[in-house]
């Protein structure tokens, strides 16, 4: 498993915690639900399979989606949200967040590239997306507390020889979803690894994205 992730993300309190009993509340209605703030529902269609683990699910193939709605957690993914600007986000999508925190998280290895970003109650209060060869594209608000080793040149053991930041992206990306999430991206055999959360333990529904 690659270090790619497309996910959108909104929670009334500690994702893991909102996920770790997920399944027992989670219905493909909800889901497909849910799906329809990023496509028109005539598009969506379940893909028929399996429920998707989160591991798999959180960076799924070209015209395919995942979701999960649960009462305290909905979770998107679709590479549809891999955006250079996260702050870009569509209001309509950043409305549905009131109230809530909304966490947007994309990543991925071939290019080095990560970007999130976090609204709290419909307010973006940081965005941030920046790639190994490009340096940063996005940077609005207040660095979060996990940022700050990067930024002070601590977190350089990593980074790759001719990129236009100090640290390597996918470092700081891979702890991001640690601290959003509850859950490693990669563990030593390449592929996601619990933390707090186990991603292989939680299931999202599969759609088609139709043409």
């Amino acid at each position: 498993m690659a270090a790619r992730t497309a996910m959108l993300v909104y929670t009334d309190g500690d994702v893991a915690t909102g996920l770790s009993d997920a399944t027992e509340f989670a219905d493909e209605a909800g889901a497909a639900d849910l799906l329809g703030l990023l496509w028109p529902p005539a598009r969506i269609r379940p893909d028929g399979e399996e429920p998707w683990e989160l591991g798999d699910a959180m960076f799924p193939p070209q015209s395919r989606a995942c979701a999960l709605s649960t009462p305290e957690v909905d979770v998107l993914c679709d590479q549809a949200l891999m955006l250079d600007r996260p702050s870009q986000l569509p209001a309509h999508l950043v409305a549905a967040s009131v109230g809530r925190t909304l966490y947007l998280h994309a990543m991925h290895d071939v290019v080095h590239w990560c970007a999130y970003a976090v609204w709290r109650d419909g307010v973006l209060v940081r965005s941030l997306s920046l790639s190994g060869e490009d340096g940063v594209l996005e940077d609005t608000g207040e660095p979060l507390a996990f940022e700050e080793p990067f930024w002070a040149g601590e977190r350089t053991a990593r980074a790759t020889e001719g990129f236009a930041v100090p640290f390597n992206p996918l470092e700081l990306g891979e702890l991001a979803v640690r601290e959003f999430f509850g859950f490693e991206v990669l563990g030593d055999d390449g592929a996601p690894a619990a933390g707090r959360l186990d991603p292989w333990a939680v299931e999202l529904f599969g759609f088609e994205i139709l043409d």
